[in-house]
């Protein structure tokens, strides 16, 4: 049973989507996906390239439209909405393959994350030393181009600068993808730290292991519909989810 506190903190709806299609030409990528994510969880989206987690990721950004069904915010359709205002009220998403801008500094790429708060420069600077308190190797290295990072270095800037616009829900996509495992270990450690400070996220990945430890539910996709959902320990403890995703 989880102690009151907790109760309390996953109270409320942050997302929740209804009946959600997704068309690429002819093509089917989203298939009537229902799903929500309750205040102050982390949710995990389990599936193989091509199941669905990306599309998922880049429709409730703004960046696709869906061509049937309606995503809700706080109970507020997104319908229409930019992806700039999407981040400014609070869905920032971490993309796959990080998406920095290898040429410029560390700290060049996190005032880029924080671009929402460029007015409010008292705010601005709190995230700077929020970011910089979880991840102390960008602040060794706040100097350097982000291309000279490794790439275990590159994932934590990445993090940190979709951290700098002060999220409410945190869209993470394959945060673990090309890292030792040891580096994915420590990684994951603070993705749970961010949402034990108060970020709801919703994860996408295919290390299934790494994920559900940390996870509060999961949802598994395969071919662009929800197949299987559950608590994290059912999903564990899931033949079918250990033989295709955690291993026997």
């Amino acid at each position: 049973m989880k102690p009151i506190w907790e109760v309390v903190r996953l109270s409320g709806i942050d997302l929740k989507l209804y009946d959600l299609w997704v068309n690429y030409g002819p093509f089917s990528a989203l298939k009537g996906i229902d799903m929500e994510i309750k205040r102050g969880e982390l949710v995990v989206l389990l599936g193989a390239n091509g199941a669905g987690k990306s599309t998922i990721f880049r429709t409730i950004s703004g960046l696709v439209k869906p061509c049937r069904g309606e995503i809700r915010y706080l109970d507020r359709s997104l319908e229409g909405w930019s992806p700039h205002r999407i981040v400014r009220e609070g869905i920032v998403q971490c993309a796959e393959e990080r998406k920095l801008f290898p040429g410029m500094t560390v700290f060049e790429n996190l005032k880029m994350g924080g671009f929402v708060l460029r007015r409010n420069k008292r705010e601005l600077w709190r995230r700077f030393r929020y970011v910089m308190d979880l991840f102390p190797v960008l602040e060794e290295k706040r100097d350097q181009p982000a291309g000279s990072l490794s790439g275990g270095q590159q994932q934590m800037l990445a993090i940190a600068r979709a951290l700098m616009a002060k999220p409410k829900v945190l869209l993470l996509d394959e945060p673990s993808l090309g890292l030792a495992p040891l580096v994915v270990s420590h990684l994951f450690e603070i993705i749970r730290r961010i949402n034990e400070e108060g970020t709801t996220i919703l994860l996408a990945e295919q290390n299934a292991h790494a994920a559900l430890e940390i996870a509060d539910r999961g949802y598994v996709l395969e071919s662009g519909r929800i197949v299987l959902e559950g608590t994290s320990e059912d999903l564990m403890n899931n033949d079918r989810i250990r033989r295709a995703y955690v291993g026997a």
